[in-house]
């Protein structure tokens, strides 16, 4: 595919762009000596996994000095350390049968699976695993409240604390884990070989650059993306999806989903089963959908306003021209909802009424707790990451699963390695699966804009960003919010997402459904083990906090889409015929292709 095709209005250059003498007075323009340091950062980025050294050295720096300015908690730590030898000495004579020996074990966190199997009740698996256990419970006090130390530095070195004790899990090696054993005896010894087989399989992978096993069994257009579609609008940044209607009649308010540019938009509209664009086409929606440009070197330029402009504000201009209808219930998913909340607020600013409703799903609009993604955002991590991009252009799709997998490296990294390299088992094959091995990358001044603007500074809720030269505000937002939080959601967590209540004057209501970022979302009727609480807070009313809320809120079974559905049905309108629609091509288009 001619990469030079995704660019259709490519010669058409925004006044702003990186050009003569505008370019020299941009502040993301670097003379040569900013370019010997940008160079030199990325070098070194190369060897640290595109981690901050400095970053790290001064948050354990941090956390050293005020450890040895604190004897009490130096004491407390050392009385510490008697106590869990002395529990790990009785937990021994138990295991043994002796009759010295007390029944004090430790229990592992709810979302902790390394241990669950009863082989890790036998001896000696049993006092190996409560070993681990009580020395994860002693660096984790050892960690945390050391008086003086900054937030972010005891956040950070727990962090890291907890990423080196997960790499030395006694579940992660083959001679102290009862189940890899058990199952190296049962098949001889063919796990192994199979484990192997697999480790080699994406060795060759990762060199080769060949797409990931998922992706030969799922496939973008074949089995996911697959509601009947066309291709109605397309710029430089956006193809704009209209979905074909499947009932005689349709309501009058059109639906736009504005998703996140970190990921291909067909998590919403995954395998026909599991599609909430194909949930909505069966209730009568007229839905559409944008779907953005996986973006390459020479976009380095981008910036969130051309990501607001051209992504939020044409993709609305083309809606509203193509159905007639007044107005939209615009749908932002993720960092998409962040986008979306900005342009709300520079359309309410403006006196633009288009909006009918705002549904959020996981989206941010305060950043001041904005979970665990901020250990890898500060300003020494940040100019670390700007040189990769300036070097690179974009952020790379490997560089940012990194941190993701971090986050929950006990589940992404070392089981998933147990499983598949010692174990021998499958990669797990779903369609989620599939498209989360379906990256996409970041233009260096969009995603440089966006962590300075919104997760360093804080802009946004503060009243400072800025559009076409004039500060926005969330508060001039008039039109009723629906936000849904996760959860179990690692990079947006439900508190932070809950923050609209904050800065928004309107009518919210809340929804926090189980599951986490993206599985939380992916919650079709008849899914197993799903629930959620849902309340609305009216415009004017007092805040609830969100212990108070989530104590207070009634709680029901099943999937929240039909509640969300009920909630949309009384914003869309009446029923009318559907729109004819004039394509470009079919969808999923053009642009989620783009590898």
């Amino acid at each position: 595919m001619d990469r030079r095709t995704h660019h259709p209005l490519k010669p058409e250059r925004r006044a702003s762009s990186w050009l003569g003498r505008e370019r020299r007075q941009d502040p993301f323009y670097h003379g040569t000596a900013d370019t010997l340091d940008h160079a030199l950062k990325a070098t070194l980025a190369k060897l640290t996994l595109n981690v901050s050294p400095a970053s790290l050295w001064m948050a354990w720096f941090d956390w050293v000095v005020h450890l040895q300015l604190s004897p009490s908690k130096q004491q407390q730590l050392l009385q510490e350390v008697g106590r869990k030898l002395l529990q790990w000495q009785f937990q021994q004579l138990h295991a043994a049968g002796l009759p010295d020996g007390e029944d004090e074990f430790v229990e592992p966190l709810p979302q902790d699976r390394r241990f669950a199997d009863l082989a890790w009740e036998q001896w000696p698996f049993n006092v190996i695993s409560q070993g681990f256990l009580l020395s994860q419970q002693w660096w984790h006090r050892a960690t945390t409240g050391v008086e003086g130390v900054s937030r972010h530095h005891e956040d950070v070195v727990t962090f890291m604390a907890r990423q080196l004790l997960d790499m030395m899990s006694p579940s992660n090696f083959l001679l102290t884990n009862p189940v890899a054993r058990r199952d190296t005896l049962r098949s001889g010894g063919m796990n192994l070989l199979q484990g192997l087989a697999n480790q080699l399989n994406d060795a060759e992978r990762y060199v080769t650059g060949r797409p990931a096993r998922l992706q030969d069994a799922f496939q973008v257009g074949g089995n996911l993306a697959v509601t009947p579609g066309k291709v109605v609008f397309r710029n430089r940044l956006i193809e704009l999806i209209q979905y074909a209607p499947t009932t005689p009649d349709v309501r009058a308010v059109p639906v736009l989903f504005v998703p996140a540019w970190i990921m291909k938009y067909y998590i919403l509209d995954l395998s026909p089963e599991n599609s909430l664009v194909r949930y909505l086409v069966q209730q009568g929606y007229m839905v559409f959908m944008v779907s953005w440009l996986n973006p390459c070197a020479e976009d380095r330029d981008l910036s969130m306003e051309d990501y607001r402009r051209m992504g939020v504000m044409e993709a609305i201009d083309a809606v509203t021209r193509l159905t007639g209808a007044p107005q939209v219930n615009a749908v932002g998913y993720c960092l998409g909802g962040t986008l979306l909340s900005i342009a709300a607020a520079a359309m309410a600013r403006d006196g633009d009424e288009r909006l009918a409703s705002i549904t959020l799903f996981a989206a941010q609009v305060d950043f001041t707790e904005p979970g665990e993604l901020s250990l890898f955002i500060d300003e020494s991590q940040l100019s670390l990451l700007e040189s990769i991009m300036w070097e690179q252009g974009y952020l790379d799709t490997k560089q940012m699963a990194g941190a993701f997998q971090l986050l929950r490296s006990n589940d992404l990294i070392w089981s998933r390695r147990l499983n598949q390299y010692v174990l021998g088992h499958p990669e797990i094959q779903n369609d989620l699966a599939a498209w989360n091995a379906d990256a996409t990358r970041m233009p260096f001044r969009m995603h440089s804009e966006y962590l300075r603007h919104l997760f360093l500074a804080n802009d946004l809720a503060a009243g400072r960003y800025e559009v076409d030269g004039r500060p926005i505000a969330i508060s001039d937002i008039r039109v009723p919010f629906f936000c849904v939080g996760t959860l179990t959601d690692h990079v947006a967590p439900w508190r932070s997402v809950f923050k609209i209540h904050l800065l928004a004057d309107a009518e919210i209501t809340f929804l926090l459904t189980s599951g986490g970022h993206n599985a939380g979302v992916i919650s079709p009727p008849g899914h197993a083990r799903r629930s959620f609480q849902l309340a609305t807070r009216e415009a004017g009313t007092p805040y609830v906090d969100p212990d108070q809320w989530e104590a207070g809120a009634p709680q029901y079974e099943g999937s929240w889409w039909p509640a969300w559905e009920a909630w949309l049905a009384e914003r869309s309108g009446p029923r009318v015929a559907p729109p004819a629609i004039k394509a470009l091509c079919d969808a999923p288009g053009t642009y989620v292709m783009v590898p």
